[in-house]
């Protein structure tokens, strides 16, 4: 598997655990969890778009 694809998979994967914390803190009104999945969400983003890039320099 291309690094490339295995970004865009990790980035995913941490977007939805990242979506699961974020909508666990709201319902249990716990900020910090929250914020964690906040952060954890842009961090897939960030790490989809990396595989993304390095995809569209790889053609």
């Amino acid at each position: 598997m291309k690094s490339s694809t295995k970004d865009q998979a990790k980035g995913k994967m941490h977007q939805a655990k990242g979506k699961i914390k974020e909508m666990t803190g709201k319902a249990l009104k716990n900020r910090d969890l929250e914020s964690e999945g906040k952060i954890e969400n842009l961090e897939g983003k960030v790490q989809e778009n990396l595989g993304d890039i390095k995809e569209a320099v790889g053609r």
